[in-house]
């Protein structure tokens, strides 16, 4: 049996992610109904889970794969790379999946039991429901935002509050948190059509979603804890559970943008080896000396976020497997990592489009698919220029605040 304390050494000779590479042609296939149809087509969708990106985070003991975050991380990326809403959903998902691995055992066996591809949608972000006590359990209603892969989903992942008699929202015993997490059965939930109405990542189908006084049982709640979340399934055992929350949460959306950028960067690569620019009687756009220094620009940045991402979750993974504890500052350039990362793909996707000429602005072109997918998943708050101040205040000796621990 390999050591699962050691990341392996090629990821890309992984089975997963060669399966994630070889999908790629196949979601090109599938993506105008992608976006058309707010979803993944069906026979998509089983494609997907047959190849086994649907249980990649969860347990051996549960059937799952239990895979390390950098083959997760990859995964998400060459999905992305074909399909930004493919990629987007899978790395949602994954988050949602670890999330309820914090439930009571008879929260974590009703939901996985029967498969360990059962699909998460939902949100992570307080708020958002109001719940009252009843035998068993709570009686919730409520209205979330951004249920990316809910036409797919099984379970529906929201945030609420309980109220007690006097009007205000009570603790939870456990950790006294003002908010609880619960997991409702999809077909307990109200897509709200209309909701998801954006420039990119229209496949992701993040709809808004809603319950009106559903009965959920106390087996499928926990305390959120956390802003929004911090790692509350490392009772199960292996190193990948362990892992702090920043080698997750971050780097999940992070990969999403970097695949979408190497897309941009492949999609101007095509264009300038057949694209003659107007206004130039020979020569072809590959020929100008500046649409090269864009394209080797862009390379170098966007690899260069993307080490930085990698170097990071590596010394934390290795800091554990030595059976040490991970330091407040390492926490920090780890959640760091993912917004330069995001910054760098940026900066990258932006040169690109501007050297692809008219053609980035065209609606059918794919740069112009790449920079709104990308500028859609670069304003999540997982990536937001907030966290280097809150990253140089650990460096500074300074109280971080509530989202980084």
């Amino acid at each position: 049996m390999a050591d699962e304390t050691r990341l392996p050494a090629d990821i890309d000779a992984q089975p997963l992610v060669q399966n994630a590479a070889a999908l790629q042609r196949v979601l090109r296939e599938y993506h105008d109904e992608i976006e058309r149809e707010q979803r993944m087509p069906p026979a998509l969708f089983e494609q997907l889970r047959e190849a086994g990106f649907y249980k990649m985070v969860i347990p051996r003991s549960l059937g799952g794969l239990q895979v390390d975050p950098l083959t997760y991380l990859r995964v998400v990326e060459l999905l992305a790379e074909g399909a930004g809403s493919v990629g987007w959903n899978l790395g949602n998902g994954g988050v949602g999946q670890l999330v309820t691995l914090g439930l009571p055992d008879e929260g974590v066996d009703e939901i996985y039991e029967k498969r360990a591809d059962t699909v998460i949608a939902g949100t992570a972000v307080p708020g958002g429901g109001k719940a009252v006590p009843v035998p068993g359990g709570y009686r919730v209603s409520g209205r979330w935002q951004f249920g990316s892969g809910c036409q797919e989903a099984s379970w529906m992942l929201g945030s609420f509050q309980v109220i007690g008699d006097d009007g205000q929202p009570r603790r939870h015993p456990d950790g006294g948190s003002l908010y609880w997490r619960g997991v409702f059965a999809r077909a307990e939930a109200e897509i709200v059509p209309g909701s998801w109405d954006v420039t990119g990542l229209r496949g992701t189908g993040s709809f808004d979603w809603t319950v009106d006084d559903v009965f959920l049982p106390e087996r499928r709640t926990m305390p959120q804890i956390g802003i929004p979340l911090e790692n509350q399934w490392a009772r199960w055992p292996g190193l990948t559970y362990q892992l702090p929350v920043q080698c997750w949460v971050g780097p999940h959306h992070s990969a999403v943008i970097t695949g979408v950028a190497q897309a941009g960067i492949n999609a101007l690569i095509e264009l300038a080896g057949g694209k003659q620019p107007r206004g130039r009687p020979v020569g072809l756009l590959c020929d100008s000396p500046q649409v090269q220094d864009a394209v080797g620009r862009a390379d170098a940045i966007l690899n260069a976020g993307r080490a930085y991402r990698t170097a990071m979750i590596t010394e934390l993974w290795n800091t554990l497997a030595s059976g040490n504890e991970t330091t407040l500052e390492q926490r920090a350039r780890c959640r760091l990592a993912s917004t330069y990362t995001a910054d760098s793909a940026r900066e990258a996707m932006d040169l690109v489009y501007r050297h692809g000429g008219s053609t980035s602005f065209k609606r059918e072109s794919r740069l112009a698919e790449c920079w709104r997918d990308l500028h859609t998943v670069g304003q999540t708050v997982t990536l937001a220029p907030e966290w280097y101040p809150i990253g140089g205040r650990v460096y500074l000796g300074m109280d971080p605040g509530p989202r980084l621990r």
